[in-house]
């Protein structure tokens, strides 16, 4: 497929934009996102594999970020949410996108980039007590993403969040359910003194009556437990 050339300067326009995505997306595409669950009505079809490399050409440009938004297309707001500077994305802004997005696609991109500024742990215990399904998801993707990109941290942030795990793990959502045990796990992964409360969580999920708590709590000690992510953890040591 032929490609536009890269406009120069400020001639990154939302309609430009809007023909570029539809210049890369194909039926097929979309067709698989629908498989996974993604709302397709206002969606181009578009890989993030395509997504990424357009968005280091366009740069970070919150107007553009704000107007790709406001479209409603599925790529457009995936595309938002990389190029938005780090210093526009504050909490405000994060939860007013959080409250429109009805894609966890859309719910796990956006909370890997908010994972990586300061102060977006302020925001999981609300998140986690908002009963909307993708805001609930939220939290649960911050965590783990957080667990991930906050190197530093302290142990003492994560273990504060065993007990929201403990709480949500009886959720029977889907797009909840898999980000509480998700959010575990990354916990358990971070570091050798994490692992083992996060490892007696899991198991002591993995016990109960609840369907989705045994479920939520098998499928984490599972990994947990694995040699793999122990031998991991032992060369990790100082």
């Amino acid at each position: 497929m032929s490609r536009r050339p890269k406009p120069s300067g400020e001639d990154w326009s939302l309609d430009f934009v809007l023909d570029t995505l539809t210049a890369l997306g194909s039926e097929e595409n979309r067709a698989g996102m629908a498989r996974f669950g993604i709302e397709i009505s206002k969606a181009f079809g578009v890989p993030m594999g395509e997504l990424r490399p357009l968005a280091r050409r366009v740069g970070k440009q919150e107007s553009l970020t704000c107007e790709l938004w406001a479209s409603a297309y599925h790529e457009a707001r995936l595309l938002a949410i990389l190029i938005i500077p780090q210093t526009a994305l504050t909490n405000e802004r994060a939860l007013h996108w959080l409250s429109e997005i009805r894609s966890w696609d859309h719910c796990d991109q956006l909370t890997n980039v908010l994972a990586r500024r300061e102060g977006s742990d302020a925001l999981i215990a609300p998140l986690a007590a908002n009963e909307e399904e993708f805001l609930r998801r939220a939290a649960f993707a911050l965590i783990a993403w957080r667990a991930i990109h906050a190197k530093n941290s302290p142990d003492t942030e994560f273990l504060s969040y065993l007990p929201l795990i403990r709480s949500a793990a009886s959720d029977p959502r889907n797009f909840v359910w898999k980000a509480v045990h998700w959010a575990l796990r990354q916990i358990g992964k971070r570091s050798a003194s994490l692992h083992s409360p996060a490892l007696k969580l899991a198991e002591e999920l993995s016990e109960d009556q609840n369907k989705t708590v045994r479920r939520v709590g098998r499928e984490a000690f599972r990994e947990l437990n694995s040699d793999k992510v122990r031998q991991r953890l032992l060369n990790s040591k100082p």
